[in-house]
C-alpha cells in the first residue's frame, strides 16, 4: 500500500487516559479497561461498535476481549518495546483504510511501577561493561555525540526543564515540582554522562484510543483528528549493543518519507511529541528528522527552543516520558490529540493544526496528525 493513498482517511476519535501512579490495587487488564471505557466515553461510541482490537502489554487479549465483550473481526497484540505505540497506530489505520475493521480500540497498559519491574537486566555479553539497561545503552550513545559533535551533558538539561515546565501545567503528570538547570546538573549521576532526570518515570497507567474512518469520524461526538501521514524504518544490524549513528539513517529516511505521506511541510507543524525514555533521544530525533543539522542538537535546544510560548516547536507538552509518565509512547500520541483539539488549558498550542509525533529507536518512525 502506499501510504500517502491512506492520507486523512483515518481518524483519532476517541481518547482514554487513567491517572499514573503506583495503583497495586489492580492489574493491566483493570487499566486498560478504565481507559478503554474512558475513550468510548470520550468518542460516545459503545462497547459493541468496536470492530477491532489491538492490545499492547496486557498478557492476553483474548481475556481482555473477554473482559470488555468485544468480538472483533481484527484483533491483535503488539510488542511490549515502546517503539510499538507507533506501529499499533500504523497497523489499525491499515486495517481500517483497507475494510479490515472499521472501528479499531487501541489499549495500552502498564503496572511496572507497582511490579517493580526493571527494564533491561538481560545478562547479555556486554552486561560485565554496564550494558545491561537501556539507559547504559543510550549514555554509550550520548557519550559518542559528545566525542564526535561537542555536545555536552549540560545540553540534556534544556530538555529535563522544558518538559518539566510543561508538566508544571499538566494536572496530570507525576513530577510537577518546578526544575532548574542547576537541579539537572546537580542530580545524581545514573550512567555517565545521564542523571537522574534524564530519565523516565515508570509508572501504573492505562491509554486508549479509538480510530475509525473520516467518513464514520463526522458523526461521533468529537472533532476529528486525521491520521495525515506516518512512516517508519528499522535497523536492527547492531541491534544487541549502543549504536554508533544515534539512528540517523533511519531518521533521514523517514524524514523524506512522513512529509510526503502527510502532504505537508516541516514549517506547518505547530508541535511536536518525541519519545523521551531518555532525554539523548529527543537529540537525536530533532537532527535526525531535519529540524537541526545532524551535531547541532545541543545548540538548537537552548534558549527555550522546545518550550511553550518560547520555541518554535513546543515539544512534549505534557511533560512527556521524563515528567508526566512513561506510558511508552501511548500517552504522547493522546497529548497531540488533546492539543488538536485544543483542550489542553494552560499548555495549550495556540490555534494547533498539526502536531508530528517522532520516535527514535531501533523502529525508528514519525506519525502527522492534523485537524481541519
Amino acid at each position: 500500500m502506499v501510504m500517502s493513498s491512506i492520507r486523512d482517511k483515518v481518524c483519532m476519535v476517541g481518547i482514554g487516559t487513567t491517572d499514573y501512579g503506583n495503583f497495586p490495587e489492580t492489574d493491566t487488564y483493570g487499566l486498560g479497561s478504565q481507559a478503554l471505557l474512558s475513550a468510548l466515553d470520550d468518542a460516545g461510541l459503545q462497547v459493541s461498535d468496536i470492530d477491532g482490537l489491538i492490545v499492547n502489554r496486557i498478557p492476553s487479549y483474548e481475556r481482555f476481549a473477554e473482559m470488555m465483550g468485544i468480538n472483533p473481526r481484527y484483533c491483535l497484540q503488539t510488542e511490549a518495546p515502546g517503539r510499538y505505540s507507533a506501529v499499533s497506530l500504523m497497523l489499525a489505520a491499515q486495517a481500517i483504510a483497507t475494510g479490515a475493521a472499521e472501528t479499531v480500540a487501541l489499549v495500552y497498559a502498564n503496572n511496572g511501577r507497582s511490579q517493580r519491574v526493571f527494564y533491561g537486566g538481560d545478562e547479555g555479553e556486554w552486561a560485565p561493561w554496564g550494558m545491561s539497561s537501556p539507559g547504559a545503552s543510550h549514555a554509550m550513545m550520548f557519550q559518542s555525540h559528545m566525542n564526535q559533535f561537542g555536545t555536552t551533558a549540560e545540553d540534556l538539561g534544556h530538555i529535563s526543564v522544558a518538559f518539566r515546565k510543561h508538566a508544571g501545567l499538566n494536572p496530570a503528570a507525576v513530577m510537577r515540582k518546578p526544575m532548574t538547570l542547576e537541579d539537572h546538573h546537580n542530580s545524581r549521576l545514573i550512567a555517565e554522562p545521564l542523571r537522574l532526570l534524564d530519565y523516565c518515570l515508570i509508572n501504573d497507567g492505562g491509554v486508549a484510543w479509538i480510530m475509525t474512518s473520516a467518513e464514520r469520524a463526522k458523526d461521533l461526538r468529537q472533532k476529528p483528528v486525521y491520521v495525515s501521514g506516518f512512516a517508519r524504518e528499522d535497523l536492527f544490524d547492531t541491534a544487541s549493543i549502543p549504536r554508533q549513528d544515534y539512528w540517523y539513517p533511519a531518521l533521514k529516511r523517514i524524514e523524506s518519507q512522513v512529509y510526503e505521506n502527510a502532504g505537508i511541510s516541516r514549517d506547518e507543524i505547530d508541535g511536536l511529541m518525541i519519545y523521551d525514555n531518555f532525554s539523548p533521544t529527543v537529540m537525536f530525533a530533532l537532527e535526525g528528522l531535519g529540524f537541526c543539522k545532524q551535531g547541532e542538537g545541543g545548540q538548537f535546544i537552548q534558549n527555550g527552543m522546545l518550550e511553550l510560548g518560547r520555541g518554535r516547536w513546543p515539544t512534549n507538552t505534557s511533560g512527556g516520558h521524563l515528567s508526566e509518565s512513561y506510558m511508552q509512547g501511548w500517552a504522547l500520541i493522546a497529548e497531540a490529540v488533546r492539543q488538536l483539539r485544543g483542550e489542553c488549558g494552560d499548555r495549550q498550542i495556540p490555534d494547533a493544526r498539526a502536531i508530528q509525533y517522532i520516535a527514535a529507536t531501533p523502529i525508528s518512525s514519525s506519525i502527522i496528525l492534523r485537524r481541519d
